[in-house]
């Protein structure tokens, strides 16, 4: 699929009944193709602070591709994605074109070598992980990213610390049933605990508020046209109306409770 575009047919949410379909997914489908937690200007600031510049960078998992144009702005040496859905990593490779690649594999088994990029990068991926899958992609990540690598995560996490297991319990069975994905997010000590549990160190941690679908936001990540179309995509599809009504729901509920997550974290030198 290099060099055209994915028809809609083979995009990875065509043949999703609505009520069914991911809430990403339907998001995109939608229109809305900027889906990070902490919105694009969080994403921004993430790939600002990973220091990309004629670095070998790998992003796991690019999706829909719209982080790895950035990523391609900000000039790596090298760019490879991992992404294990076909049609979404078509759209990253009319993205990054001749600059960079995309190869088919897991986020917890890129089959890269070990030692091999200098910066890693995931977004909103690891939240929709079990504890088990998380770690296996983190010890990937680690694997792969040469000593003093920077490995750049933009999660979903709640807060504060203190949080209750029961209350975390019910926000993560509310975001699932409102998005129908299995997300998992953890509390900043958790993320901190995650990544220094395989032997990262963390270099900076940053917060942004989790307002994807609240109209500020959209209009700041899609611009007046596409939010315009967005909006009209919402309006006429009735069950498509109520899954957006039911995500924006569950995020306003738990507003005080789920923010975006910025982390830097790096692989130590050898000594």
């Amino acid at each position: 699929m290099s060099g055209q575009q994915a028809s809609h047919d083979e995009l990875p949410f065509a043949a999703r009944k609505t009520e069914d379909m991911p809430g990403h997914w339907l998001l995109a489908r939608l229109g809305k193709p900027v889906l990070r937690p902490g919105g694009r200007e969080l994403t921004e600031q993430l790939l600002d602070d990973a220091e990309l510049s004629d670095a070998d960078v790998l992003e796991i998992a690019p999706g829909l591709g719209k982080t790895a144009r950035s990523i391609i702005d900000r000039n790596p040496k090298t760019y490879v994605g991992v992404e294990s859905d076909s049609a979404a990593a078509g759209l990253t490779e009319d993205v990054v074109g001749d600059r960079g690649r995309v190869i088919p594999g897991d986020a917890a088994a890129t089959g890269l070598d070990a030692d091999s990029v200098v910066v890693a990068i995931g977004e909103a991926m690891l939240t929709m992980q079990s504890d088990r899958a998380k770690a296996d992609i983190v010890a990937e990540a680690f694997r792969v990213l040469r000593p003093g690598g920077r490995y750049a995560i933009h999660e979903l996490a709640l807060h504060p610390d203190t949080l209750p297991d029961e209350a975390k319990t019910e926000i993560r069975k509310q975001l699932a049933r409102s998005i129908k994905v299995n997300a998992r997010p953890l509390t900043e000590h958790e993320w901190r605990k995650l990544l220094t549990d395989a032997g990262f160190e963390i270099r900076k941690v940053g917060f942004a508020k989790m307002a994807l679908l609240q109209p500020r936001r959209v209009l700041a990540d899609e611009g007046p046209l596409r939010t315009l179309k967005f909006v009209g995509n919402v309006l006429r599809d009735k069950d498509a109306r109520s899954r957006v009504h039911g995500m924006r729901a569950t995020f306003t509920k738990y507003r005080d409770e789920l923010a975006a997550i910025e982390v830097i974290a790096v692989k130590p030198n050898q000594s």
